[in-house]
């Protein structure tokens, strides 16, 4: 009896996002659904009332996801879904990816919380830290904290956790390169110790690094580290794990947390259920018939949904979303002629960025600023540089007076030695928000004579690719938000070029200039005059060298319904300003504080 709501439910959340995509603009691609197969064969069952494969798996999926929604009394449980996007199957928070949705954060906390909006660590295990030295941190932990187990959390842990990073395969394991010790002073006091203070590396460890239990972990085997599930985990936080299945995770509220009464934060939910990522259709429908809470997915047509008053966004117009990380054109610089500067700041000038927020975004992110710092450094921002902005005519101006020229009359440009220039522009096939800004790039580039064509391979390929330098251009957006710009500038800069490059700096770009430049504001406090001297520097000799084209702000995607649980983060003064992400390492940002000042919507 149950299947005919399925029906009506998928249908509605179709014609929805159909019929938003239209009122966003003439991309093609919106929305942003799951593949069809029956749509790209144009087969002719549907119209005859036959079978559609695609639907019925797409009923199967909203029936999956009401029957665990059912599972849980709707007034204490917050659903929640955009992170996980296969089976838990890992509860070890040391790797720092591929953990269940929630792990580092509802279980297992840092030192520090960080607020994005003010660019500060708040105290959280930690009740205070400090330099007492140049190179002598001190952190005190709060007294009477304790793991889920009831066995004591102490300095000792604090040091075993940081110890971890001896093994090359951890994380934090750089740490170690500028840190010389860590010692637990007493129960409560750690005194770390470093050859080279790393001012702005510091903080960002002290907020993403989640402490974890020496009495269990140090029973494991060194080599074991980051490959152990870490099953039926112990840790510190105000959630518990309560359960997980193919398509959930489960978490439940810890009433005994440290932090109800060190904090004075407590949560009106019982249960969190994470929800295995459906596809766009089945999470829309969800969401607009407030099954789901939060959605951190890309869903195209928000923004009509939002004017209409049926879903809510932190802004109620454009940008509609926070900002989490910038999308930066990169070209691979081991490869003629994108190792000529002039030649990439050619192809910069010609890519209409305002075109793709429009078009392939309707308008829910915003176009980067010239040095590709996110919104949360705009204090930084150097505007007496001269940066790039499109410009078709300029662009044509630029590649002439750098010799390249038609020589041939195909309307495309040839090197200075009349060699062709066929470039390609890989993104991952079904990234459709990413396929069609790929499809404005080349066309603007087309436009003013450089041949660019737009490739979509499969994800992992792309990856492939970026690791081992196999492309001329890709997109990619790894510079995500911290506590500091540093992490954007090393994200560039990175040093040295190796084979494989895992964690920056793809297109390969050899400048020891900027990597020094970003060592050293790695070792500047922020408050120094001398933080925004190198960073000024660097945004000029960025803009001299444009060996990475910063495009637009990608949203940090999410979606509220309000039917159940109320008191969302928006950027209205009388409600909270958090980041509402279950994405991994926002929950210590702000992902945790949101569910703390949730009411129920009665």
């Amino acid at each position: 009896m149950r299947k005919p709501a399925y029906r009506v439910g998928l249908a509605v959340a179709a014609a929805t996002v159909l019929a938003l995509s239209a009122c966003n603009g003439d991309t093609p691609e919106a929305p942003e659904i799951e593949p069809d197969p029956a749509d790209e064969n144009g087969t002719e069952d549907d119209a005859d009332g036959g079978d559609d494969p695609a639907a019925d798996a797409d009923e199967e999926e909203l029936a999956a996801a009401e029957d665990v929604i059912s599972s849980y009394p709707r007034e204490e449980t917050v659903f929640t879904s955009g992170q996980q996007w296969g089976p838990p199957s890992s509860w070890n928070p040391i790797p720092q990816s591929g953990e269940a949705t929630g792990l580092r954060g509802l279980l297992y906390e840092a030192p520090f919380f960080f607020n994005p909006h003010t660019l500060e660590l708040e105290p959280w295990l930690a009740e205070s830290g400090e330099w007492v030295e140049d190179d002598v941190y001190e952190l005190t932990l709060r007294e009477g904290l304790t793991w889920s187990d009831g066995e004591p959390l102490t300095a000792d842990d604090v040091v075993f956790t940081y110890e971890l990073g001896e093994n090359p395969e951890v994380p934090w394991s750089n740490t170690w390169t500028w840190m010389d010790s860590a010692e637990a002073v007493d129960e409560t006091t750690v005194r770390f110790t470093f050859s080279e203070p790393r001012y702005q590396s510091w903080d960002n460890n002290l907020y993403s690094v989640s402490i974890v239990p020496e009495h269990i972990m140090s029973e494991w085997a060194e080599g074991d580290y980051m490959s152990n599930q870490n099953e039926n985990p112990v840790g510190s936080g105000a959630f518990l794990y309560n359960t997980h299945g193919q398509d959930r995770m489960v978490w439940e509220r810890n009433d005994d947390w440290w932090g109800i009464e060190a904090l004075g934060m407590d949560f009106e939910m019982r249960y969190i259920v994470d929800i295995v990522n459906p596809s766009n259709e089945v999470a829309l429908g969800l969401l607009l018939q407030g099954q789901l809470d939060l959605s951190n997915n890309f869903l195209p047509g928000v923004n009509t949904l939002v004017e209409q008053g049926q879903l809510t966004t932190f802004y109620d117009e454009a940008p509609y979303m926070l900002s989490a990380n910038t999308a930066v054109l990169i070209p691979n610089t081991e490869r003629e002629p994108l190792d000529d500067a002039e030649f990439r700041r050619a192809l910069a000038t010609a890519i209409d960025v305002d075109a793709i927020v429009s078009g392939a975004y309707g308008g829910l992110v915003q176009p980067s600023h010239f040095s590709g710092m996110l919104p949360a450094y705009e204090e930084f921002y150097d505007d007496s540089i001269d940066g790039f902005s499109f410009d078709a005519g300029e662009a044509e101006s630029i590649l002439a007076d750098a010799g390249y020229e038609d020589t041939n009359g195909d309307g495309y440009v040839e090197t200075p030695d009349g060699e062709a220039i066929e470039l390609s522009l890989i993104v991952p096939a079904g990234w459709t928000d990413w396929m069609e800004a790929a499809r404005v790039i080349a066309e603007g580039a087309q436009d003013v004579g450089i041949n660019v064509t737009a490739d979509f391979p499969d994800s992992g390929a792309v990856d492939d690719a970026r690791f081992s330098g196999d492309f001329d251009l890709l997109i990619n957006n790894d510079a995500q938000l911290t506590n500091t710009p540093h992490t954007y500038w090393e994200y560039l800069y990175r040093q040295p070029i190796q084979d494989q490059m895992y964690s920056g700096n793809f297109g390969r770009w050899d400048s020891q200039e900027g990597w020094d430049l970003a060592e050293r504001l790695a070792a500047t406090e922020t408050d120094d005059p001398e933080f925004q001297e190198i960073l000024s520097d660097l945004q000029e000799l960025h803009q001299e060298e444009l060996h990475a084209i910063p495009l637009w702000y990608n949203g940090m995607w999410a979606q509220y319904n309000t039917q159940v649980w109320t008191n969302w983060p928006t950027s209205e003064s009388d409600t909270p300003d958090h980041f509402a992400s279950t994405w991994g390492g926002y929950w210590q940002m702000g992902g945790l504080a949101t569910l703390a000042d949730l009411t129920h919507a009665d």
